[in-house]
């Protein structure tokens, strides 16, 4: 269908044009397509222009704003004095949003929240503050401005702190549902491997003197701060990963929690998620003989490390059995050893990387160059000065273990410590529970265990989980939970791209949102695509954002 001109010439030489709606309609007899006239509008110098400028308008609500514009701009009726007005970042908060929905995340918290009939839109204030997360870090109040002026979220113009205060309420309110659709929709959707199940924890503080935490503080706790600030209050919070690294759970203990003692939730919150067999691989923190009958229930095995010089008879016993390493890897050499009979049967690989034993070495001579420095210089000093950096020297982390005291108090290099720990160079050992994994898929399944570690490092660095200004403990809980969502997404993405998370954040957020503004209206406009830009949004089978996101005409 289309509007068509023809002319007639008149007796007295003048021509006249009239206007015409029309479509083709093909001809049997003719054997081609001839024009049939809908409606005719008359001569073309006595059309109401107004007539047809309402049809151009009401044919334009149903076509794409890039159409209209193009219609627009090919019919002259675009201004051209437009302003620019104002630029958001666009392609981070675009990324996030389209992987949220190909993951499924909206749904389900549509679902979980379709029940409750609130005013404020739930899933997109969630969203606001898993990709706040992922690409700017800031507190809810920052967040309000964040929203208004530097970022475009889709759906969501602007916020306000209260209203995310809610939302994180409500959050923590579906955590056990949620976890356990996201895991699901997550691993159907990416085809996940969770034969393997990592788990470690770690500890994350806040900027409070303990003395100013309220009586009853059940949360924030002094403990063991694998963050190197004992002076603080902190949580300890559990990452259960896949053998991909995709984070699939997190769980919240109070700041004096053992590692130790955390086994028992993990695994019966585990077993509810139907995951069929799965080997858990932990590190040596968590290798009690009850942790591992825990792991062992419900058909379960573990893969965990050992202790070397945690005095077992059974591991001292693995370490001086004789025989040779099998080479498997660069750098990756593997021993089997059965330990016991029968039901008492105890299965270790120990593992021996050549390259780390010269490092090690190396770095132990440094260490005892150092000390005998030391030594000579307390030869120099005065009796109490003298005692003092004696005490110093033996309490020192270092030193200390590779010294001895004779019995007139002179301090020694103790040569047999030297050479027990010149034993142990390069070496690490493995105990596990499954007769049917190869012994060097058992090594190299505890080596993935790096892989944690990564996500600790991006939750608390790229994330900025710590430190912490949450006082209740609800919010805390929230607080954790909207990181593990934004670490989920960022794996992902670091997966899927084969990218560091902030090598493709920053690419992406240097695509802009344009806003243009003119007497007839308003006009959102993208910056172009740079390759790497299209690059990364085909790794992670996402449309590009269009090149006019809205045209809002000014009536």
């Amino acid at each position: 269908m289309y509007i068509r001109r023809v002319t007639r010439k008149n007796k007295d030489g003048t021509t006249v044009a009239y206007l015409q709606l029309a479509h083709n309609e093909w001809d049997p007899k003719a054997k081609y397509a001839k024009a049939k006239v809908i409606y005719s509008f008359g001569r073309e110098d006595e059309v109401d222009r107004a007539v047809l400028e309402r049809l151009a308008k009401s044919i334009s609500r149903f076509l794409s704003p890039e159409q209209a514009w193009e219609i627009e701009t090919l019919t002259g009726e675009v201004s051209d004095d437009f302003q620019f007005q104002s630029s958001k970042r666009l392609g981070g908060a675009w990324l996030l949003d389209q992987l949220w929905r190909q993951l499924g995340l909206g749904e389900i918290l549509h679902s979980l929240f379709a029940s409750r009939h609130h005013q404020i839109p739930l899933e997109r204030l969630i969203f606001a503050m898993v990709a706040n997360r992922a690409l700017h870090p800031s507190s809810k109040l920052a967040m309000e401005e964040w929203v208004e002026k530097d970022v475009h979220i889709p759906h969501l113009p602007q916020v306000a702190s209260h209203q995310l205060y809610r939302a994180m309420d409500e959050l923590l309110a579906v955590q056990p549902e949620l976890e356990r659709q996201v895991f699901h929709a997550v691993a159907d959707l990416l085809n996940l491997e969770v034969d393997l199940i990592y788990f470690d924890t770690t500890s994350s503080y806040f900027e409070v003197d303990p003395s100013e935490t309220p009586e009853g503080e059940s949360l924030r706790k002094q403990g063991f701060s694998k963050d190197k600030r004992p002076d603080l209050v902190q949580i300890v919070i559990g990452l259960a990963v896949t053998r991909e690294g995709v984070p699939i759970r997190a769980w919240v203990w109070p700041g004096n929690t053992m590692d130790m003692t955390v086994i028992k939730q993990v695994k019966q919150d585990l077993i509810g998620w139907k995951l069929g067999r799965v080997i858990s691989v932990m590190d040596r923190g968590f290798s009690s003989e009850e942790n591992l009958r825990i792991l062992q229930q419900a058909g379960g095995h573990y893969i965990v490390g050992e202790k070397m010089r945690s005095g077992k008879a059974a591991v001292e016993e693995a370490l001086n059995r004789r025989g040779r390493y099998q080479q498997v890897r660069e750098n990756l050499h593997i021993k089997e050893i059965i330990v016991g009979d029968g039901e008492a049967r105890q299965r270790y690989v120990l593992v021996y990387n050549p390259s780390e034993a010269e490092r090690q070495r190396k770095e132990r001579e440094k260490l005892l160059e150092s000390l005998k420095e030391e030594l000579e210089g307390l030869r120099q000093l005065p009796n109490e000065a003298h005692h003092k950096a004696t005490c110093r020297l033996r309490s020192h982390p270092s030193y200390g273990k590779y010294l001895r005291q004779l019995k007139d108090g002179t301090l020694r290099i103790d040569k047999q410590a030297v050479r027990e720990a010149e034993t142990y160079d390069g070496k690490y050992l493995i105990r596990t529970s499954d007769d049917t994994l190869s012994a060097e898929d058992v090594a190299l399944g505890y080596k993935q265990l790096v892989d944690i570690e990564q996500a600790f490092r991006t939750l608390k660095s790229t994330l900025e989980l710590r430190p912490m200004y949450h006082r209740l403990e609800d919010r805390i809980r929230a607080h954790v939970l909207l990181s593990w969502l934004a670490l989920l997404l960022v794996r992902i993405v670091e997966i899927r791209t084969h990218e560091s998370w902030p090598k493709v954040r920053d690419e992406c957020e240097r695509l802009m949102l344009g806003h243009f503004s003119s007497k007839n209206g308003d006009l959102y406009q993208r910056t172009e695509l740079t390759a790497k830009q299209a690059l990364f949004l085909a790794a992670l089978g996402l449309e590009p954002p269009p090149k006019i996101l809205g045209i809002h005409p000014r009536t």
